[in-house]
């Protein structure tokens, strides 16, 4: 946690009486821009999500409103500057997860934001890699202190991308030899059989996602020797079958597109000196003909078994557009109403779709501003 100094301004004028502020000094090695974004954007972040007014005055930023809100938005501003003085930059995105990890952190004691936000995985190229959540964290922590990993989340909550970059991450420091990369190759809705081309041709738009990837982690002039080497494979996961696979990083995606029967075969591939991480949405299966996935039955499976570990990730955990982070929590609140009230259910009303606006509320009173 950053070192700011929060003042308690209950007192200290008439005009303050009827509203209790508290006055945070950022350190002047900072920009105040910086913290409080172009046009204070950040600041109105803050007052949407919080029943608090913000202004901002030189190097302080003063803080009135109800009791919790203010206490809360001193404690994210205090998280922000101990990001902002690791070199990281701040988005109006970030700035609303913050407050949700705040809150949280203030609840039950867990980490801090800054410390989630600053544990870096894998720099490339400039672009540095490290988890944007609470539950990002724990996955990261999990695929560190375990063999076998399962990340179960919707669309956009870092499960693949993060999996890679813990993989690039061993291959760099020599804790494996390899990296093999396998989805199966299910068509979600479209038929590609038809297609002209090769095999690997066919076969190439299912893995395009996982090449992507590598692209963002390892120069991609060095991928096609890497694959030629062996040291790099991405294959549909029919070609996983009989095989043993030793000292190798393993990650499967879009796993809940594998039958009970194409898990069991690829969990028991595990060699010596390997690590596994299975990566799913099992709000997205696209198997044919009513078959079972085998992502959405492990678990009831394997669950406690030792060095093996489960982690959910939820649509707080999307960190693309904003948008898309409404979009999961709505579906999910349409389909919970589909299995309650069966398909003859009208669609949800924009009460019970609020949580998927991230629970906001009334924008509060704006501040001044600078």
């Amino acid at each position: 946690m950053s070192t700011i100094v929060a003042h308690d301004t209950s007192d200290r004028a008439q005009d303050d009486a009827a509203s209790p502020a508290v006055v945070v000094e950022v350190p002047p090695s900072l920009d105040m821009v910086s913290v409080v974004g172009v046009n204070d954007e950040f600041l109105h972040v803050l007052e949407e999500q919080l029943a608090a007014d913000l202004l901002v005055r030189g190097n302080q930023v003063r803080i009135s409103g109800a009791d919790r809100d203010v206490k809360l938005a001193a404690g994210v501003l205090g998280e922000m500057v101990a990001i902002l003085r690791t070199g990281q930059g701040m988005t109006s995105d970030a700035v609303g997860r913050l407050v949700a990890m705040t809150r949280a952190a203030d609840d039950d004691g867990g980490e801090r934001p800054a410390e989630v936000l600053t544990a870096n995985i894998l720099s490339s190229r400039g672009k540095t890699i490290r988890p944007k959540t609470v539950n990002q964290k724990r996955y990261v922590d999990a695929i560190d202190r375990h063999t076998v990993v399962f990340g179960i989340g919707p669309a956009g909550t870092g499960k693949t991308y993060l999996a890679m970059a813990k993989a690039v991450q061993a291959l760099q420091t020599k804790q494996v030899n390899r990296i093999i990369l396998t989805r199966p190759a299910i068509e979600a809705g479209e038929r590609l059989g038809f297609l002209p081309g090769t095999l690997s041709d066919k076969i190439d738009p299912y893995l395009r996602p996982l090449y992507d990837a590598l692209h963002d982690m390892i120069d991609p002039d060095s991928i096609p020797k890497l694959m030629t080497n062996g040291v790099i494979e991405v294959a549909p996961l029919a070609y996983m079958r009989g095989r043993t696979l030793n000292d190798a990083f393993i990650v499967l995606d879009e796993a809940q597109n594998t039958s009970m029967e194409q898990m069991k075969m690829f969990l028991t591939r595990l060699g010596f000196g390997s690590k596994v991480v299975v990566t799913g949405d099992i709000t997205q299966i696209d198997l044919p003909g009513g078959q079972r996935s085998g992502l959405k039955e492990v678990r009831g499976i394997l669950d406690g078994v030792d060095d093996i570990a489960f982690c959910m990730l939820t649509s707080a955990d999307v960190v693309r557009h904003e948008l898309v982070g409404r979009i999961v929590a709505a579906y999910a609140v349409y389909e919970e109403a589909q299995a309650i009230d069966g398909p003859a259910s009208r669609r949800p009303s924009r009460t019970q779709t609020a949580g998927a606006r991230g629970g906001e509320r009334p924008s509060a009173r704006r501040g001044t501003g600078r």
